[in-house]
């Protein structure tokens, strides 16, 4: 089904997603960036940015953009009291605005379209968010573990969201490698690939790293990235044939049963407030350190 709008003198001017929002349907600003990402919205046949603005006599494409058909697909997992209460252990920060947590591993953020636990789903129901719909701002891997912000209004998840997005928010992970790096500290650049119904989409991915201790079976890296690339450390990591520990997807010798990358910490400014989150790694994180003989911080 191909729905086609064209825009007139009133709607000239206006950024796509919020046009989308006012004219066509209300929906999340996820979805909204899901479906022009996958061509589901074009103009003027092209691909465009949620930030595009429309001008008089574009034509909107929508191409089996149902929304209705999504939320449906989408089933909320119900949580019990117990892990309501469990997943509220984690909160590291509340305040009027946001919340910033230590993600366990092993829980994604989101649910997808199979009904399956995740933590947006279990706060939703918490006391600390009393039924304001909790916003993701960014996303971690659902086998690593640290320090995650979630919004709890719109204008904070714009806010937190466009901070990402200028690279004025500086995360710091920790990790453990397979073998000894030859460098103390540098940087990471790499061209990583990714798909796009069967197209192929080239992006630069670049990670600053320093060695926190090695030997020759193991290297503990801090390492901070600049860009936000899908699996990006963990991509980079294999690419310089240091594989993480426990990480299935890109390390296929691997005999650790956990990933052993971890959010350590989190900062930024908000009118002239600095806010910074750090968190420690987990218990088997600090297990292997032991066995691989590395010193922990």
């Amino acid at each position: 089904m191909k729905k086609i709008i064209e825009i007139k003198q009133d709607n000239s001017n206006i950024r796509v997603d919020r046009w989308i929002k006012k004219n066509i349907f209300l929906v999340p600003q996820s979805l909204i960036e899901k479906s022009l990402r996958h061509g589901l919205i074009k103009v003027n046949k092209k691909r465009v940015k949620s930030s595009y603005k429309l001008k008089i006599n574009d034509i909107v494409y929508l191409y089996n953009f149902n929304p209705d058909v999504e939320k449906k697909n989408k089933k909320k997992y119900i949580a019990t009291s117990k892990e309501i209460s469990s997943s509220e252990k984690f909160i590291i920060e509340n305040n009027q605005n946001f919340i910033a947590l230590n993600k366990p591993s092993g829980i994604p953020v989101q649910g997808g379209t199979k009904s399956h636990k995740n933590l947006v789903d279990i706060l939703s129901n918490s006391k600390i968010f009393n039924e304001i719909k909790p916003y993701i701002v960014h996303r971690i891997d659902k086998e690593t573990s640290g320090v995650l912000l979630i919004a709890k209004n719109r204008e904070y998840a714009q806010l937190l969201t466009s901070l990402f997005r200028i690279r004025k928010i500086h995360k710091t992970y920790l990790a453990i490698c397979e073998g000894e790096f030859q460098n103390n500290s540098g940087e990471l650049k790499h061209t990583l690939s990714r798909y796009e119904k069967n197209k192929k989409i080239d992006e630069v991915a670049k990670t600053y790293f320093k060695v926190l201790d090695k030997n020759s079976n193991a290297t503990f890296l801090s390492l901070n990235p600049v860009t936000g690339r899908k699996h990006q450390i963990r991509k980079q990591l294999l690419l310089c044939n240091h594989p993480i520990l426990g990480d299935k997807k890109y390390n296929f010798n691997t005999k650790s049963n956990k990933l052993l990358l971890h959010a350590y910490s989190i900062k930024f400014i908000i009118n002239k407030v600095k806010y910074e989150f750090k968190v420690k790694y987990p218990d088997y994180f600090e297990k292997v350190l032991k066995i691989k003989r590395l010193k922990f911080i």
